[in-house]
């Protein structure tokens, strides 16, 4: 596990997890059947029938595969070259960022050097999106396929290790259907490309330049920093993107220039380029464009900034004064939010113009003349709120007009009362920002999880010097960088946090609810990357007790089937997915937070 601390303390804990491979609860059917009663089990005591069951329904050797490429003296170099780049000892927030964001640097100023020496642009050859879709090959698109078919008839016989089905399958999951048609560089996109022009946010005009730490628009290199599994990485990609009609075709200056030409993401100014390229890197580090079609804004959030995001929801807040005085108005500065309703539902609805199963970002929060107002941001740059506040509203002054500088129109940006913040969304994806006056420390480890949801017999230590915050979290590796090969299961993560002192420290033991507690991580809903507290603690030593609950979807195939299955037709495409699942236990490491 991990510990932050500064004038404010931040404890980043991730646990590596193997399991057993029947876990919790899997669906009926998939659980095994009790064989027909044997004539001697009509004479056996009922409890030597059900141990029999159990013995049967555990693995006797449990556990995750931690090396997907062959383990020769290539795949031990790869892996320890990508070991070497992670820092796991206690060191300030910034310090991680900075190193990436150097070696980022570095790296783009030698493409540089290189590309003029030989008077060519660069051309990625890891994520070389015109090859990808030239030999269509969709590698560049489209993830490892790790989902079953579902088999109406018998099961499946075996035969040399390859599946042959008796009856035909059909497919239980449809891929997101991505059909660019061509590929072509920024230059040949934009009339007069920028990179970015009024910068990427109003709020926040420093965003771009943190993640962007280096760029050559004429040699075509771009070099971006992410944060994945408590640390910073850097990529760099090439200026290549995908549009949507072929060049061949007619009108291109209707259909192939500018921001509308753009297959995926696009900016509202048809001359900036920031977003694209920014989503291209993003696509390149998780491995392609579908590991990251959907998800959650928090979790997009953490990867941007090295945040920690929590889920909250509307009708759980206690203190609605708190939560605006020491939350809302803190907006760009301590924490980013992003909010949404209709989180329950299967559809996309309208209330009174917002739409369900979507997010939107908070730009502001403002108390003026009594009044408490947030402007949101609909992402799409339409379709807003209807109701008070919104655009030619009654509510409208010139007065205020002038006070708020805000402009009607439908460009997706609205202000709300924070009473309809409140009724009319549902939840809040939070992400708490760290400065340089805090400092963090990690550790990760591999647990056994037992069928039975019990707390782990593995915890975690830290202790603080002095008083003050701290935030603390416990986290499961990001299964979107080796997408179809994270395995059948899926984890649910939780925690509690104890004070240790001579009079109970034996008694952390029985880890039962007798026992006193400080704080519970509060159950992830939605989101399942991580759960977090954030909490005011003494100085002394504290001891964090792990519940770990697991799932098998039998819908997904095992990484050993997904590995056969690709590994002649995609190669280079499941040696790049495999090496980018960390082994996070080759190289473990325990510290504690030391005061700045």
């Amino acid at each position: 596990m991990s510990v932050l601390s500064g004038r404010s303390s931040y404890l980043h804990g991730q646990p590596r997890i193997i399991i057993h491979d029947e876990p919790s609860r899997p669906a009926a059917a998939s659980l095994p059947k009790l064989r027909p009663p044997r004539r001697a089990s009509l004479h056996r005591a009922p409890q030597e029938v059900i141990d029999d069951f159990w013995a049967e329904f555990q693995s006797k050797r449990p556990g995750k595969p931690t090396s997907i490429v062959p383990q020769n003296a290539y795949a031990d170099k790869a892996a320890r070259r990508i070991a070497a780049q992670s820092n796991n000892g206690s060191q300030s927030t910034t310090a991680s960022y900075a190193e990436a964001a150097a070696q980022c640097r570095a790296k783009v100023a030698h493409i540089v050097k290189e590309c003029r020496r030989i008077n060519q642009k660069y051309r990625d050859p890891h994520f070389d999106l015109e090859l990808d879709i030239q030999l269509d090959r969709r590698d560049c698109l489209e993830s490892l396929s790790n989902v079953c078919t579902i088999n109406y008839g018998p099961p499946p016989s075996r035969s040399r290790g390859r599946r042959t089905p008796s009856v035909p399958l059909q497919p239980a999951y449809i891929a997101p259907n991505f059909n660019p048609q061509a590929v072509k560089r920024v230059p040949d996109i934009f009339d007069h490309p920028e990179f970015f022009i009024d910068g990427p946010t109003a709020n926040d005009p420093g965003l771009i330049e943190r993640v962007c730490v280096a760029h050559d628009a004429a040699v075509g290199v771009y070099g971006f920093v992410f944060h994945r599994d408590g640390e910073w990485f850097s990529e760099i990609i090439d200026d290549k993107d995908r549009v949507r009609v072929n060049s061949e075709e007619a009108y291109r200056k209707i259909y192939q220039s500018n921001s509308g030409a753009l297959y995926f993401a696009q900016c509202e100014n048809p001359n900036e380029t920031w977003l694209p390229l920014l989503e291209k890197a993003y696509a390149k580090a998780h491995g392609d464009y579908a590991s990251i079609e959907g998800g959650f804004t928090g979790e997009g959030i953490e990867d941007l900034t090295g945040g920690v995001t929590s889920e909250l929801y509307t009708s759980d807040i206690l203190d609605k004064e708190h939560f605006w005085n020491e939350e809302l108005l803190k907006v760009n500065d301590t924490f980013l939010f992003s909010c949404s309703t209709g989180v329950w539902g299967k559809g996309r609805g309208d209330r009174g113009g917002i739409v369900e199963q979507h997010a939107y970002s908070v730009m502001r929060a403002i108390e003026m003349d009594g009044v408490r107002l947030v402007l949101l941001k609909n992402p799409w740059g339409r379709h807003e709120w209807r109701g008070a506040w919104s655009d030619g509203s009654k509510e409208w002054t010139a007065d205020w007009i002038q006070k708020l500088k805000h402009r009607f129109g439908d460009d997706g940006s609205f202000w709300i009362s924070y009473e309809d913040l409140l009724r009319k969304y549902q939840a809040f994806d939070r992400t708490r920002l760290f400065g340089d006056d805090w400092s963090t420390a990690s550790i990760w480890t591999t647990m056994t999880v037992p069928w039975t949801l019990e707390y782990n017999d593995t915890k975690f230590t830290f202790a603080l010097a002095r008083p003050g915050p701290v935030v603390l979290v416990l986290s499961q590796l990001d299964e979107r960088y080796f997408r179809g090969l994270e395995g059948q299961y899926s984890f649910s993560l939780s925690f509690r946090l104890h004070k240790v002192d001579n009079d109970n420290e034996a008694q952390t033991n029985e880890a039962d609810d007798a026992f006193d507690y400080i704080v519970r991580s509060q159950p992830g809903y939605r989101m399942s990357r991580s759960v977090s507290v954030e909490v005011d603690l003494d100085a002394g030593s504290y001891l964090v007790l792990v519940k770990i609950d697991a799932r098998r979807d039998d819908q997904i195939l095992p990484a050993e089937d997904v590995i056969r299955d690709n590994v002649l037709l995609r190669r280079e495409k499941l040696i790049r997915i495999g090496l980018a699942q960390p082994n996070k236990q080759s190289n473990p490491c325990h510290n504690q937070q030391q005061p700045q």
